[in-house]
Protein backbone atom coordinates (compact mmCIF):
# COMPACT_ATOMS: atom_id res chain seq x y z
CA UNK A 1 0.00 0.00 0.00
CA UNK A 2 0.81 3.55 -0.40
CA UNK A 3 1.47 4.94 3.74
CA UNK A 4 -0.19 8.64 2.50
CA UNK A 5 -3.12 6.67 1.53
CA UNK A 6 -4.93 5.58 4.99
CA UNK A 7 -8.25 7.06 3.82
CA UNK A 8 -8.50 4.26 1.05
CA UNK A 9 -8.17 1.70 3.44
CA UNK A 10 -11.00 -0.70 4.89
CA UNK A 11 -10.56 -0.59 8.82
CA UNK A 12 -9.77 -4.10 8.95
CA UNK A 13 -6.63 -3.56 7.35
CA UNK A 14 -6.56 -0.23 8.99
CA UNK A 15 -5.97 -2.48 12.37
CA UNK A 16 -3.45 -5.24 10.71
CA UNK A 17 -1.42 -1.97 10.26
CA UNK A 18 -1.76 -1.05 14.20
CA UNK A 19 -1.31 -4.70 15.38
CA UNK A 20 2.21 -4.75 13.44
CA UNK A 21 3.16 -1.90 15.28
CA UNK A 22 1.96 0.99 13.58
CA UNK A 23 1.10 3.88 15.85
CA UNK A 24 1.68 7.12 14.47
CA UNK A 25 -0.47 9.16 12.43
CA UNK A 26 0.46 12.14 10.47
CA UNK A 27 -2.20 15.03 9.73
CA UNK A 28 -1.55 17.53 6.68
CA UNK A 29 -3.23 20.89 6.86
CA UNK A 30 -3.17 23.57 4.71
CA UNK A 31 -6.05 25.92 3.87
CA UNK A 32 -8.33 27.14 0.95
CA UNK A 33 -7.38 31.07 0.45
CA UNK A 34 -6.37 33.45 -2.27
CA UNK A 35 -2.61 33.82 -3.18
CA UNK A 36 -2.63 36.53 -5.29
CA UNK A 37 -3.67 36.10 -9.31
CA UNK A 38 -1.38 33.36 -10.17
CA UNK A 39 -1.80 30.70 -8.13
CA UNK A 40 -4.52 28.63 -7.23
CA UNK A 41 -6.54 29.20 -3.66
CA UNK A 42 -5.23 25.35 -3.04
CA UNK A 43 -1.85 26.01 -2.58
CA UNK A 44 -1.26 25.31 0.85
CA UNK A 45 -3.48 22.04 0.99
CA UNK A 46 -1.54 21.00 -2.47
CA UNK A 47 2.15 21.82 -0.58
CA UNK A 48 1.10 20.11 2.82
CA UNK A 49 -0.54 16.90 0.99
CA UNK A 50 2.32 16.04 -1.52
CA UNK A 51 5.35 16.74 1.28
CA UNK A 52 3.43 14.74 3.72
CA UNK A 53 2.80 12.02 0.89
CA UNK A 54 6.21 11.79 0.03
CA UNK A 55 7.54 11.73 3.85
CA UNK A 56 5.05 9.04 4.84
CA UNK A 57 5.95 7.17 1.59
CA UNK A 58 9.71 7.05 2.51
CA UNK A 59 9.11 6.62 6.39
CA UNK A 60 6.48 3.81 6.20
CA UNK A 61 3.65 6.09 8.30
CA UNK A 62 -0.04 6.40 7.61
CA UNK A 63 -1.18 9.90 6.84
CA UNK A 64 -4.74 11.08 7.15
CA UNK A 65 -6.88 13.19 4.51
CA UNK A 66 -5.38 17.01 4.51
CA UNK A 67 -7.74 19.58 6.06
CA UNK A 68 -8.22 22.05 3.53
CA UNK A 69 -10.49 24.69 5.31
CA UNK A 70 -8.74 26.07 8.32
CA UNK A 71 -7.67 29.70 9.50
CA UNK A 72 -7.33 31.95 6.96
CA UNK A 73 -9.24 34.98 8.38
CA UNK A 74 -5.94 37.22 7.83
CA UNK A 75 -6.62 37.29 4.72
CA UNK A 76 -9.98 38.85 4.88
CA UNK A 77 -12.75 38.89 2.63
CA UNK A 78 -11.26 41.38 0.05
CA UNK A 79 -10.09 38.98 -2.21
CA UNK A 80 -12.21 35.93 -3.29
CA UNK A 81 -11.20 32.51 -3.10
CA UNK A 82 -10.74 32.43 0.42
CA UNK A 83 -12.77 30.35 2.85
CA UNK A 84 -11.96 29.99 6.69
CA UNK A 85 -12.99 28.27 9.85
CA UNK A 86 -12.55 30.68 13.09
CA UNK A 87 -9.23 29.93 15.20
CA UNK A 88 -11.98 28.70 17.66
CA UNK A 89 -13.46 26.03 15.37
CA UNK A 90 -10.70 24.86 13.71
CA UNK A 91 -8.91 23.99 17.13
CA UNK A 92 -11.80 22.40 18.26
CA UNK A 93 -11.16 20.42 14.79
CA UNK A 94 -8.18 19.32 15.73
CA UNK A 95 -8.95 18.79 18.95
CA UNK A 96 -11.75 16.17 18.29
CA UNK A 97 -9.62 14.00 15.26
CA UNK A 98 -6.67 13.69 18.26
CA UNK A 99 -9.24 12.42 20.68
CA UNK A 100 -10.96 9.80 18.14
CA UNK A 101 -6.99 9.29 17.44
CA UNK A 102 -6.67 8.06 20.48
CA UNK A 103 -9.29 6.48 20.77
CA UNK A 104 -9.15 4.08 18.07
CA UNK A 105 -6.17 2.80 19.23
CA UNK A 106 -3.32 5.55 17.47
CA UNK A 107 -0.68 6.46 20.00
CA UNK A 108 0.63 9.33 18.55
CA UNK A 109 -0.13 12.19 15.55
CA UNK A 110 1.87 14.72 14.17
CA UNK A 111 0.11 17.63 12.85
CA UNK A 112 2.47 19.26 9.25
CA UNK A 113 1.03 22.54 8.64
CA UNK A 114 2.15 24.58 5.23
CA UNK A 115 0.13 27.18 6.12
CA UNK A 116 1.29 30.32 8.63
CA UNK A 117 -1.77 31.51 9.81
CA UNK A 118 -2.41 28.14 11.14
CA UNK A 119 0.35 28.41 13.51
CA UNK A 120 -0.63 29.82 16.70
CA UNK A 121 -4.52 27.73 16.59
CA UNK A 122 -2.28 24.63 16.21
CA UNK A 123 -0.15 25.34 19.48
CA UNK A 124 -2.87 26.51 21.54
CA UNK A 125 -4.81 22.50 20.45
CA UNK A 126 -1.32 20.68 20.63
CA UNK A 127 -1.22 22.48 23.87
CA UNK A 128 -4.64 20.97 24.85
CA UNK A 129 -4.15 17.75 23.39
CA UNK A 130 -1.12 16.90 25.19
CA UNK A 131 -2.64 18.00 28.52
CA UNK A 132 -6.07 16.16 27.87
CA UNK A 133 -4.58 12.77 26.58
CA UNK A 134 -1.10 13.00 29.00
CA UNK A 135 -0.07 9.68 28.87
CA UNK A 136 -2.25 8.32 26.00
CA UNK A 137 -1.45 10.38 22.97
CA UNK A 138 1.82 12.09 22.11
CA UNK A 139 0.89 14.98 19.89
CA UNK A 140 3.00 17.27 17.93
CA UNK A 141 3.37 20.10 15.24
CA UNK A 142 5.72 20.89 12.53
CA UNK A 143 5.50 23.46 9.78
CA UNK A 144 6.66 22.41 6.38
CA UNK A 145 8.62 25.72 5.67
CA UNK A 146 10.42 25.53 9.11
CA UNK A 147 11.26 22.15 8.54
CA UNK A 148 15.03 23.27 8.89
CA UNK A 149 17.15 26.57 9.17
CA UNK A 150 18.18 26.36 5.30
CA UNK A 151 14.79 25.82 3.95
CA UNK A 152 13.11 28.70 6.04
CA UNK A 153 15.86 30.70 5.17
CA UNK A 154 14.95 30.13 1.65
CA UNK A 155 10.97 30.79 1.98
CA UNK A 156 11.98 34.16 3.70
CA UNK A 157 14.57 35.59 0.91
CA UNK A 158 12.14 37.43 -0.58
CA UNK A 159 9.88 38.54 2.42
CA UNK A 160 9.54 37.51 5.77
CA UNK A 161 5.98 38.18 6.17
CA UNK A 162 5.79 35.69 2.48
CA UNK A 163 2.74 34.77 0.79
CA UNK A 164 2.71 33.58 -2.83
CA UNK A 165 5.91 34.50 -3.08
CA UNK A 166 8.94 32.88 -4.99
CA UNK A 167 9.23 29.79 -2.65
CA UNK A 168 5.50 28.53 -2.79
CA UNK A 169 5.62 29.89 -6.71
CA UNK A 170 8.75 27.34 -6.87
CA UNK A 171 7.00 24.35 -5.09
CA UNK A 172 3.44 24.77 -7.68
CA UNK A 173 5.29 24.60 -10.60
CA UNK A 174 7.03 21.90 -9.94
CA UNK A 175 4.00 20.13 -7.71
CA UNK A 176 1.25 21.50 -10.41
CA UNK A 177 2.59 23.26 -12.91
CA UNK A 178 -1.02 23.30 -14.70
CA UNK A 179 -2.40 25.79 -12.30
CA UNK A 180 0.21 27.98 -12.12
CA UNK A 181 -0.20 31.39 -14.30
CA UNK A 182 3.11 32.96 -14.47
CA UNK A 183 1.89 35.40 -16.83
CA UNK A 184 -0.42 37.00 -14.24
CA UNK A 185 2.35 37.19 -11.90
CA UNK A 186 2.47 40.60 -9.73
CA UNK A 187 5.04 40.79 -7.57
CA UNK A 188 4.57 42.96 -4.09
CA UNK A 189 7.16 43.73 -1.41
CA UNK A 190 6.90 42.94 2.54
CA UNK A 191 5.42 46.42 3.98
CA UNK A 192 5.76 44.72 8.05
CA UNK A 193 8.93 45.09 8.20
CA UNK A 194 10.14 47.53 11.23
CA UNK A 195 6.45 47.37 11.92
CA UNK A 196 5.28 47.11 15.99
CA UNK A 197 1.77 45.84 15.11
CA UNK A 198 0.25 43.17 13.21
CA UNK A 199 -2.22 44.06 10.33
CA UNK A 200 -4.32 41.44 8.03
CA UNK A 201 -3.05 41.28 4.28
CA UNK A 202 -5.51 44.14 3.16
CA UNK A 203 -3.25 46.43 4.85
CA UNK A 204 -0.02 44.87 4.14
CA UNK A 205 -0.59 43.82 0.66
CA UNK A 206 -2.03 45.01 -3.00
CA UNK A 207 -2.63 42.32 -4.91
CA UNK A 208 -2.66 39.34 -2.01
CA UNK A 209 1.17 38.76 -3.09
CA UNK A 210 3.77 39.10 -0.36
CA UNK A 211 7.44 38.51 -2.10
CA UNK A 212 8.94 38.12 -5.39
CA UNK A 213 7.14 35.03 -7.25
CA UNK A 214 8.59 36.34 -10.57
CA UNK A 215 11.32 34.48 -9.44
CA UNK A 216 10.19 31.29 -9.06
CA UNK A 217 10.96 28.37 -11.25
CA UNK A 218 10.05 24.57 -11.40
CA UNK A 219 13.71 23.80 -10.99
CA UNK A 220 13.93 25.73 -7.71
CA UNK A 221 10.84 24.17 -6.82
CA UNK A 222 11.86 20.72 -7.46
CA UNK A 223 14.72 20.84 -5.37
CA UNK A 224 13.12 22.65 -2.42
CA UNK A 225 10.40 19.67 -2.46
CA UNK A 226 12.97 17.17 -2.13
CA UNK A 227 14.64 19.08 0.76
CA UNK A 228 11.15 19.70 2.71
CA UNK A 229 10.09 15.82 2.19
CA UNK A 230 13.66 14.66 3.30
CA UNK A 231 13.54 16.25 6.35
CA UNK A 232 10.29 15.53 6.89
CA UNK A 233 11.08 11.74 6.75
CA UNK A 234 13.97 12.11 8.45
CA UNK A 235 11.57 13.25 11.50
CA UNK A 236 8.89 10.85 11.42
CA UNK A 237 11.96 8.12 11.62
CA UNK A 238 12.45 9.82 14.80
CA UNK A 239 9.07 10.31 16.05
CA UNK A 240 8.43 6.78 15.33
CA UNK A 241 10.54 5.53 18.23
CA UNK A 242 10.15 8.32 20.59
CA UNK A 243 9.41 8.14 23.83
CA UNK A 244 8.25 10.87 26.69
CA UNK A 245 11.24 11.74 28.87
CA UNK A 246 9.63 10.66 31.95
CA UNK A 247 6.45 8.44 32.82
CA UNK A 248 3.66 10.21 32.95
CA UNK A 249 1.82 10.23 36.98
CA UNK A 250 -1.52 12.39 37.61
CA UNK A 251 -1.06 14.12 40.58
Amino acid sequence: MKWSDLSSLPWTEVAELQARGSDLLVLPCGATEQHGPHLPINTDTVIAESVCAYACNKAGVPMLPPLSYTVSVGHTDKWPGTFSLSHETFIAMICEIADWSARTGWKKLLLVNSHFGNDASLRVAVDKVRTSRAGALQVGMRNTFQLSDEIWKYFISDAEDLHANKAETDLMLHLAPETVDMSAVEDDPDRTVGKVFSYPVAQTSLNGITGKPSLGTAIAGAELFAKMGDALAALLESAKSETPPLPFTAL
